[in-house]
């Protein structure tokens, strides 16, 4: 089953200062889907907020997300000398439903980049720059799964890369908008 999961930091503080603390979460993110099992397809980390699309086999993403967020949360919390919860809530974990979903969400998560203001073919702290080759991608990436939903290596990442960076379409408008709302995305 897979997931688009997040969560945000409480209050909205910041859950990252630092690159070192960008670097930080992501190792962690890195040991926790390899000890799970974890296929992570997506990854992007802003200031307050970050979202996976993590494919599971086994129902361990409350475990993993207790992992992830508790172990990153007591080493923010030590090195900067705070105390008190630094999510504001239980994470969000919603179920892919269909081809079509699994493709928004995938094209919602890598345009979060746009939230700093970045490119996110180039934001450094998503996996999409990885996965397109513009960044050196993260170990724990599926890359070649992500792009296997695209087509033929030689077409998958210029489909990619228009499907995530174009403009949004008419029909993607109205209609409750993303993936919530239905929205089908033209076949690759």
């Amino acid at each position: 089953m897979t997931y688009h999961v997040t969560a945000h930091s409480v209050a909205e503080a910041r859950l990252v200062r630092d690159d070192g603390d960008r670097q930080r979460f992501i190792a962690q993110l890195q040991t926790v889907a390899e000890s799970l099992g974890w296929t992570c397809l997506a990854v992007c980390l802003l200031d307050t907020h970050y979202h996976l699309l993590v494919t599971i086999s086994d129902t361990n993403l409350a475990r993993g997300m207790q992992r992830l967020n508790g172990s990153y949360a007591q080493f923010f919390n030590l090195k900067y000398g705070r105390k008190g919860h630094l999510f504001g809530s239980r994470y969000y974990g919603g179920k892919v439903l269909s081809p079509g979903h699994l493709l928004m969400a995938l094209r919602y998560i890598a345009r979060n980049a746009r939230d700093k203001g970045a490119d996110p073919s180039r934001y450094p702290w998503s996996s999409y720059p990885g996965v397109i080759g513009t960044r050196p991608c993260w170990p724990f990436i599926a890359k070649a799964t992500v792009l296997e939903l695209f087509g033929s290596a030689d077409v998958a990442v210029r489909l990619l890369r228009e499907f995530i960076e174009e403009e949004r379409r008419p029909e993607e408008r109205g209609g409750g908008g993303g993936a919530k709302g239905g929205v089908r995305p033209r076949p690759p």
